[in-house]
């Protein structure tokens, strides 16, 4: 077993979580697993990989700024349920 039930409830501990026995047992069982298996990944000869931080490659597609018209503020203030013309009204919270 690659983690103990004691370092289990101490995790638990330190992430303020309640644990009964037997998810102290269960959650034992499932953190040796993936442990198990990140141990089985460190095996692999990586090397020859480079590093990624995408599995595809991503390129920013930026576009042109173009001036163009917006909404007026008549326009803008019409789909808000209260404005006084000039802006939104909301109620006050103190």
């Amino acid at each position: 077993m690659k983690i103990t039930k004691k370092e289990v409830e101490h995790v638990a501990h330190l992430a303020r979580l309640t644990l009964t026995n037997e998810e102290l047992d269960r959650m034992t069982g499932q953190l040796d697993n993936i442990l198990s298996y990140i141990d089985k990944l460190g095996e692999l000869d990586t090397r020859q990989v480079v590093p990624t931080s995408h599995v595809f490659s991503v390129s920013n597609a930026f576009r042109e700024d173009v001036v163009k018209e917006s909404l007026s503020r008549e326009e803008a203030l019409m789909n808000g349920p209260q404005h006084n013309g000039e802006m939104f009204q909301v109620p006050r919270i103190i």
